[in-house]
């Protein structure tokens, strides 16, 4: 029987540079990444070097020279060290040696020093230990040969050695009173037998978590809990007295300084914010370096040759950032001085044709370019009919044929192109205001061909299609009129073609996504057009409404009467009230972006639009504008943040772009090329240019991060096959997201699929349907999956994965099917004065699907699901899940325990005759365990689950069938599985430390008729009611020796735990109880949950979340 660690996924304690490779410590594990090749990472190897301790540390011996293939290393974390040779080859390969067993020491290690001697590698260095003493340590020996003592008695956050041997050697200590305490190994010692230090340096306010000496400048830098950075003239260590000059301070960070280093121009620190600052001498912050999710930056490494600097976080992740002089990315903001030369008004509206070329449309009329090559400015032309109200719009065809288009307060649009705005052409499409002009291109057109939406009053769109040739305007087409639905703000503000459908996606003011049809109908109106063109319109057959004429400047046709085509399909108010800013269609889904702050995933479906998923992008943009698909598939969202325009990586969670220009409340413009962004604005009556000229990639995920926070929860769904086996998991964070993660078990390695980010707080609990092994084992997985937490929130989702044929990769989909708040169910009761009101920011501590083998195919709809909650208000309650009307009702509750719940499971069973009972069980604070006998509720609520429309009044669930007392307080782990005897166990572990099993079994007995009600008119009868009862139970007490998190019952013999202590155990179930069989040492802080599945009769895999993640192979 054994257990190994198959993977581990924790905080990134340590990162060194060897050459052009990394070294990073992730709990015991040592990985070396090479960073030679244009992917900037591929890793090389993994080693598990510590054993129990993460590395904290890692030291080469000197510093390696060109050509020399092997350097020795020094690995050490807690009270571990150990000794190794790195070796190179040509191929990239690497391979890691040790030269000494792993040796543990007597206290903890916070640095360690190589020593020179005569040997060709030293054998001799110096620890600095936890309570300020240093130990002289032979490696090659194993033997400690000198260990001496600070007369400061104190324990140490930090420490860091000066000196290259033995007689020269100076530790600087931080101790627990807030000072660096300086003292030399070759001082005197003193009558109590320790060395008295030579300086005291105080000034910090808080612990002293990292030191860092610069030989050549003399200065002293230290990092403390009071958020500071200090730096200390210090000159030569060896002559160091009292007092000591502090020569600068620097506040950057809103959270402790975890650690800092010096390079001969800079210095770096990063922080618990999250946050790696790189700062001058002079106290300037040179660049502010974000994209660790929400966790602090545990480690930093820096190649000053390269100008790399490598973070690693508490989310797991690495992270390289390139810094090359005070400006990395060659922006800067220019202010064009429009009013400076001859040129008349004020800049009203802007406009990028591309990254070279601005049009700016002025109050009088006047329209200009600027060419931000040459810095040349052009005018086109002016009309006065534009100085009240005007807007601009210009489009740059596949020809390079640029054509603008300007729109009025009377109807009028002047179309033209740039390279002959002498030839506009005069159209008048509407009799009032023109509210918005859209220019769209169609994946169907020709270079030639482009397309214009015109709004106007009362809700008439027009659409245009304009045909360009050699730099004129030819021909000008009217395709078709749409009306839009009424509300107070009535005028599109996106649109895009779906061309294999034949349809248009139009997103208005109000917020809505509107679906058109394209099809034209052939009734065709012929209009000349100024210089000899023709105008044609087609005019579709629809409802009838009187609109604007249609005329050229010289000819009008007042009171023709038009056809204007309603929606097919709407969505109405899906971005709120303040409108949608973008439509775009990408790898077969449409995507809309509103100034809500949230984007939306959709899909048409029969002819209708359908929301897949809608959501936040990130934190404190409240309007985006535009989403944009790099062709690594990373996911850039535009936006604005408060008053800055901002451009969001949403996988490198990373600010691309930040450019204070006021808000997105006046004209602006943005437009990027491979190696250029370009951002320009109206501020205070002049244009702004920002412009970004990166010419190299500044940043670099060198490894995934996992969450921002704790992991709260983590799922097996189950297994799909594509070129290899791949199982899928869920996890479900503090930070209040869940990802969706894939791990290949041949491999060992974790890739993550999609990240959810719906939850108002913290996700606590995951659950989901389980479906057969038939149904999962293949390259299509489909599933639906619950998500609770805080703010008694539920979020319900259908997962579809599959494998793409044509690539290695895999495709995930999620769906939002349904949510549930308690105050939102509050807020749609009836006579909801006569019920206590629940308290909103109930906690959901565990939900769980009732399952009851449900006989369908994974794909197919599901039209009942019930699903179970432990709540923190005292209360059990059952909810309905339908997957048709997308609705997720409260059926049922009770609060008998009166104690916080912190977890519920179900089980089935199915009796001789062919009937079946539904059982509930719960735990609670007080270390009850209560079984509930829902079969009546479930058959009820089934059978009115058509008469059921709105929010239904919950039911009670009555008295418990049976209440065992089995914990002395809280039990956070429950799990049932059912023997070969047909009788049920039922494990739990508490925070007692403690393990019991419970034997229960279940038969029908003769009941009375007894009648539940359900809203007004729904009734069911039931006529007889199962029994419970208890046949025996065993306890394993000290079972660990922290509160039990999680527990499982892997079959009726064999039994898998974990604690806070952070040990998995196994155990023998027999007649007699629990028997220990062994246990392993888990590397997961706090861990929170556990999840198992079997891969095969003799091998499981468990899971284990809390701080990172780590699965577990037990083969028995």
């Amino acid at each position: 029987m054994s257990m190994h660690s198959v993977l581990l996924l924790a905080p990134i304690t340590a990162l060194e540079f060897v050459g052009d490779y990394l070294l990073s410590g992730e709990g015991p594990n040592l990985t070396v990444h090479t960073l030679k090749h244009e992917s900037m990472c591929a890793v090389n190897h993994l080693q598990d070097l510590l054993r129990n301790y993460r590395i904290h540390g890692i030291k080469q011996c000197g510093s390696p020279c060109p050509g020399n293939e092997m350097t020795v290393l020094a690995v050490f974390g807690g009270k571990g060290l150990i000794i190794l040779q790195f070796i190179t080859f040509d191929d990239d390969k690497v391979k890691l040696i040790e030269m000494c067993q792993f040796q543990e020491l007597h206290d903890w290690i916070w640095d360690l020093q190589w020593l020179k001697d005569s040997l060709e590698i030293p054998s001799s260095i110096a620890l600095a230990l936890g309570h300020n003493s240093v130990v002289l340590y032979d490696f090659l020996t194993q033997r400690t040969l000198k260990e001496v003592h600070c007369e400061e008695k104190c324990i140490l956050y930090s420490a860091h050695f000066v000196g290259d041997y033995w007689d020269e050697l100076t530790l600087v200590a931080g101790t627990v009173f807030n000072q660096l305490v300086i003292w030399q190994m070759a001082s005197p010692i003193g009558d109590e037998g320790r060395i008295k230090p030579r300086c005291r340096i105080s000034g910090h306010g808080g612990v002293i978590f990292s030191i860092f000496y610069l030989e050549n400048k003399g200065i002293l830098a230290s990092a403390s809990d009071d958020r500071s950075l200090r730096l200390w003239s210090v000159g030569d260590l060896k002559l160091i007295e009292n007092p000591v000059h502090c020569s600068l301070v620097l506040y950057g960070h809103q959270s402790r300084v975890w650690s800092v280093r010096l390079l001969s121009d800079c210095i770096i620190s990063i922080g618990e914010d999250s946050a790696c600052i790189i700062w001058n001498y002079s106290g300037d912050v040179v660049h502010h370096f974000r994209g660790h999710k929400g966790c602090s930056i545990r480690a930093v490494a820096v190649h000053e040759t390269n100008g790399w600097v490598v973070t690693g976080g508490a989310d797991c992740g690495i992270r390289l950032w390139k810094i090359n002089g005070n400006k990395s990315d060659g922006s800067c903001l220019l202010q064009l001085n429009f009013s400076a030369g001859s040129r008349q008004g004020t800049p009203k509206a802007v406009t990028l044709v591309d990254t070279s070329c601005l049009l700016i449309m002025t109050d009088t009329g006047g329209l200009y370019t600027y060419d931000l090559t040459c810095k040349h400015w052009k005018f086109v032309l002016e009309d006065p009919d534009f100085q009240s109200y005007s807007l601009l719009k210009v489009v740059k065809l596949a020809n390079n044929c640029a054509i603008c288009s300007i729109g009025n307060i009377t109807g009028h649009i002047k179309l033209f192109t740039l390279c002959h705005p002498e030839e506009a052409k005069d159209l008048r499409l509407h009799e009032g205001k023109v509210h918005n002009l859209s220019w769209v291109l169609s994946d169907g057109q020709t270079s030639d061909l482009c397309n214009l939406f015109s709004s106007g009053p009362d809700g008439i769109m027009v659409w245009l299609e304009i045909f360009c040739s050699s730099g004129q305007i030819k021909c000008i087409t009217q395709k078709r009129h749409y009306c839009l639905p009424l509300c107070k703000q009535r005028w599109h503000t996106s649109i895009v073609f779906l061309p294999k459908e034949e349809l248009i996606v139009v997103g208005d003011r109000r917020g809505s996504l509107l679906l058109y049809s394209w099809v034209t109908v052939q009734n065709v109106v012929t209009i000349k057009a100024p210089g000899g063109e023709t105008f044609t319109e087609n005019n579709s057959v629809c409802h009838s409404l009187e609109s604007a004429s249609i005329c050229d400047r010289e000819t009008s046709y007042p009171g023709q009467k038009l056809h204007a085509e309603g929606p097919n399909s709407i969505l109405f108010g899906i971005h709120g009230k303040l409108g949608v800013t973008s439509v775009s269609h990408h790898d077969g889904l449409l995507y809309s972006t509103g100034r809500d702050g949230c984007y939306c995933q959709l899909r048409v479906d029969s002819g209708q639009l359908k929301v897949l998923r809608k959501q936040k992008p990130c934190k404190g943009m409240d309007w985006v504008e535009k989403l944009y698909f790099t062709p690594d598939n990373d996911l850039l969202v535009m936006g604005f943040h408060s008053t800055n325009f901002v451009l969001w990586n949403s996988r490198t969670n990373e600010k691309l772009l930040c450019v204070p220009c006021g808000g997105g409340h006046r004209s602006w413009s943005y437009d990027c090329s491979l190696s250029t962004k370009i951002f320009t604005y109206i501020k205070s009556g002049d244009t702004f240019i920002y412009q970004n000229k990166s010419t190299d990639k500044s940043h670099y995920v060198l490894k995934d991060s996992l969450h921002g926070r704790e992991l709260t929860s983590v799922r097996h769904i189950g297994k799909i096959q594509t070129n290899e086996t791949l199982n899928i998991l869920l996890t479900g964070s503090e930070d209040t997201t869940v990802n969706i993660l894939a791990f290949n078990g041949s491999s060992n390695t974790v890739f993550p699929l999609t990240t959810i980010s719906g939850h108002l707080s913290s996700v606590r609990a995951l659950a989901f349907l389980r479906i057969s092994n038939k149904d999962l084992e293949n390259s299509t997985m489909s599933t639906v999956f619950f998500s609770a937490g805080g703010r008694a929130e539920i979020e319900c989702y259908r997962l579809l994965i599959s494998h793409e044929c044509n690539t290695s990769g895999i495709r995930c989909q999620v769906i939002h099917v349904a949510s549930h708040r308690l105050d939102e169910h509050w807020d749609h009761m009836k006579n909801k004065h006569k019920i206590v009101k629940m308290d909103p920011e109930t906690r959901y501590m565990s939900i769980v699907v009732v399952n009851e083998r449900l006989d369908l195919d994974s794909g197919q709809l599901i039209s009942c699901l019930f699903l179970a909650a432990a709540c923190s208000d005292g209360c059990v309650r059952l909810f309905l899940m339908s997957e048709h009307s997308q609705r997720l009702l409260l059926i049922a509750e009770s609060f008998h325990h009166q104690h916080c719940v912190l977890k519920v499971e179900t089980f089935t069973h199915r009796f001789a005759a062919g009937s079946r009972s539904v059982f509930l069980c719960s735990v609670a604070t007080d270390g009850s365990l209560a079984f509930w006998d829902i079969t009546p509720t479930v058959d009820f609520a089934k059978s009115s689950l058509e008469l059921t429309d709105g929010e239904v009044q919950p039911t009670n669930l009555g008295i418990p069938a049976l209440i065992v007392q089995v914990h002395q307080s809280g039990i956070n782990s429950l799990h049932v599985e059912k023997n070969s005897d047909g009788h049920y166990l039922v494990a739990s572990g508490g925070d007692d430390n403690s393990i019991h099993i419970c034997v229960i079994s279940t038969e029908v007995t003769p009941g009375n008729v007894a009648s539940s009600e359900l809203g007004r008119t729904a009734r069911y009868q039931q006529n007889c009611s199962s029994c419970i009862r208890l046949l025996k139970k065993f306890v394993v007490l000290s079972a660990h020796s922290a509160p039990i998190t999680g527990l499982r019952i892997l079959h009726p013999e064999l039994l898998v735990s974990v604690s806070v202590d952070q040990r998995l155990t196994l155990w023998r179930l027999g007649d007699n109880g629990l028997q220990f069989l062994c246990s392993k040492f888990c590397h997961v802080a706090d861990v929170a949950e556990l999840d198992c599945w079997a891969d095969s009769e003799l091998a499981h895999y468990t899971v284990l979340c809390g701080q990172g993640l780590q699965i577990i192979k037990c083969v028995i």
